[in-house]
């Protein structure tokens, strides 16, 4: 009798079907951003002209159509990822310059690039290509134009009160952003030394090296032109 109920009950359990696993259906928004956060991922590791959209569609799941739906192709999709990652860059360097003393804006200002290549490596990687369709944000190099253009303001009224020529201040800001540009794109590779030291280099340079500025620099080679 109890043979007969356990073979009862082991018949009971081998007939009932595997239960289904419901998958949880996205909102239009949220498919929108899984696929910016892959095209993000796949443009940074592998360039716009290495990646499809059918990797783009594989990686999250859905069909090629999908991506065309939202972004039109995937010259749409960088577009938005590039746009995207310009206006956070500029977003941070701008809200950062909160210090009064100019030293310390210049601090604040390489602490925001670096701070940006460290937590949005793949957005960094991204914006330091040449970007092979137009953004209606500009280049990388615009952007770069953008946070001096922050700087310039800081550079003019420095100038001013030490009797140099404030017109120069552009000329300057360019040459001060473009220098912690560079570096950033070397520490993105080889993440030494830490940030803070970086930084801090970075403006014993540019810091000293406008404390010793001449009103009148001069040329000391053979070629005047």
């Amino acid at each position: 009798m109890i043979d007969a109920v356990a073979t009862d009950s082991s018949s009971t359990e081998s007939n009932e079907k595997p239960r289904r696993t419901r998958r949880t259906r996205m909102t239009g928004a949220e498919r929108r951003q899984q696929l910016l956060e892959i095209g993000r991922t796949l443009f940074a590791a592998k360039g716009f002209e290495g990646t499809s959209v059918e990797e783009i569609a594989a990686k999250a799941g859905v069909s090629k159509p999908v991506v065309y739906e939202h972004f039109g192709g995937k010259e749409g999709l960088y577009a938005v990822v590039v746009d995207r990652e310009m206006r956070r860059l500029l977003d941070m360097v701008t809200s950062s310059l909160t210090a009064g003393h100019p030293r310390e804006l210049l601090e604040q200002a390489a602490f925001a690039l670096l701070d940006y290549i460290e937590e949005y490596t793949d957005g960094f990687r991204i914006l330091v290509r040449d970007s092979p369709i137009p953004q209606s944000t500009g280049t990388f190099a615009s952007l770069i134009s953008d946070i001096a253009t922050q700087v310039e303001d800081i550079l003019g009224r420095e100038f001013k009160s030490r009797g140099f020529d404030p017109k120069l201040a552009p000329l300057y800001a360019q040459a001060l952003v473009g220098m912690v540009a560079l570096t950033g794109q070397w520490w993105l590779d080889v993440r030494r030394p830490k940030k803070a030291e970086v930084a801090a280099h970075l403006v014993n340079l540019s810091w000293h090296g406008l404390d010793g500025l001449e009103a009148k620099p001069h040329l000391i080679g053979r070629r005047k032109s």
